[in-house]
């Protein structure tokens, strides 16, 4: 009988612990994804190489976007602006802006990020 209780209680410690260690739960998780904001920063360009792009974009015939809108270097254009692709030519002289879009707005040439729609820089005469 005394060998029948002990095997009873090592029976029920073994099926304790096994117990025990199944409750143990262990909960890992991805790291939240969080979208990055870039601001553009204005693009610095030189005063020979704002003229050259001046000069060279203004001689393209393109339609002008809505007037009503302010277009300033940090603002962000509308879904609806068409956007120009720079000249070959342009981007030869000024590499810095290859992979920039542009619009004509009163005689302003606005150079325009398309990955964020911000203005990146205003050239006038």
């Amino acid at each position: 009988m005394q060998c029948f209780r002990h095997g009873a209680i090592a029976a029920a410690l073994l099926a304790g612990a096994g117990a025990a260690t199944a409750q143990t739960t262990i909960i890992t998780r991805e790291p939240v994804q969080t979208q990055t904001v870039v601001t553009a920063e204005p693009l610095q360009l030189t005063p020979v190489q704002r003229q050259t792009i001046y000069r060279t974009i203004v001689q393209q015939p393109v339609a002008a976007p809505a007037p009503t809108v302010e277009y300033r270097v940090g603002a962000r254009i509308p879904d609806n602006v068409r956007l120009y692709s720079i000249p070959d030519s342009v981007a030869v002289e000024v590499p810095a802006v290859k992979t920039y879009r542009y619009m004509v707005v009163n005689n302003r040439v606005v150079l325009v990020d398309p990955a964020t729609s911000q203005v990146v820089a205003e050239l006038t005469r």
